[in-house]
């Protein structure tokens, strides 16, 4: 197994192209698991650990671009109020050990559907930025996923950064794991509610081959709230409401029986979490707006 280092992100871009069998190393939180239990054998690993443009994050007009390389401690500690959501999956992944290594670059390029980082992705409307030395382009998350553990990333490809909306509203995640901590999740909600443009945002993982949003969830939702008045004139959202986002979320789910839990259980605790996480980000927004008042 050939190990490449890049010392820059022109110099990984071009071993790339030259060598597009070859994967990618940053965390290696996922990948060297499977290396150690001969799950996979690469034919060579590149390695991002040197590429000081993709462990860096800036801000412009309100939209963070987060470099790939930056590790969940990271998130954590400088993100966290600007990104809530993924803040609070970020304090769900694994060991401080790995959160001081793991990426969500190297999340994404995974694409497992039980990756913690992407439902709060999903939420917030996140965008993937690819690049190559053909050149630089993004794409929406909720495309990016296309099968159990595939991207939509060409062979020559490199996810570089992604782009989220800095907060404009409360956000939440919330996962359910066989245990508190060192697991990997049965199923994992986020919510994360738009004011600015009178909208709900979801994403939900370990319930379908891909991480996906809820859609008619999230539709009915901002519906319900536009509809009463209530993004303008907040009142405690009526139990029907909650019970129906819940019901909703758990419909859009397409879970499997596995050692971790059964489809019935996955679809179950799915539309619990959606109905506590929809209603820990309504009081926020209920008790911000009072507080402004």
């Amino acid at each position: 197994m050939d190990f490449i280092r890049a010392a820059s992100l022109d110099d990984a871009l071009a071993i790339k192209a030259q060598r597009p069998d070859i994967t990618p190393i940053a965390g290696g939180t996922d990948l060297m698991v499977g290396i150690n239990f001969d799950h996979t054998r690469p034919s060579g690993l590149l390695d991002l650990t040197s590429v000081p443009e993709l462990a860096e994050w800036s801000e412009s007009s309100g939209v963070i671009r987060l470099g790939a390389g930056v590790p969940y401690a990271r998130i954590i500690s400088e993100l966290g109020e600007h990104l809530p959501g993924l803040a609070m999956a970020a304090r769900t992944v694994a060991s401080p050990q790995i959160r001081n290594r793991g990426t969500v670059g190297g999340n994404l390029a995974t694409a497992s559907p039980s990756g913690d980082a992407h439902p709060a992705l999903l939420a917030c409307g996140a965008e993937v930025e690819l690049a190559s030395v053909r050149g630089t382009r993004r794409m929406p998350v909720a495309e990016f996923f296309t099968s159990v553990k595939r991207n939509a990333a060409e062979p020559d490809e490199l996810v570089t950064a992604v782009h989220l909306a800095r907060a404009t509203g409360p956000q939440q995640f919330a996962k359910v794991g066989t245990r508190n901590a060192m697991v990997i999740s049965v199923c994992a909600f986020s919510v994360a509610l738009h004011p600015e443009r009178a909208e709900v945002g979801t994403g939900f993982g370990s319930a379908a081959p891909t991480p996906r949003r809820a859609a008619d969830a999230e539709e009915f939702l901002s519906g319900e709230l536009t509809s009463r008045g209530m993004w303008d004139d907040p009142r405690p959202l009526p139990d029907t409401v909650i019970t129906r986002f819940g019901e909703l979320v758990a419909a859009a789910a397409a879970p499997i029986d596995d050692v971790r839990g059964t489809a019935s259980y996955r679809r179950h605790a799915l539309g619990v979490l959606a109905r506590r996480t929809a209603g820990w980000t309504w009081d926020e927004y209920l008790t911000g707006r009072q507080t402004c008042a």
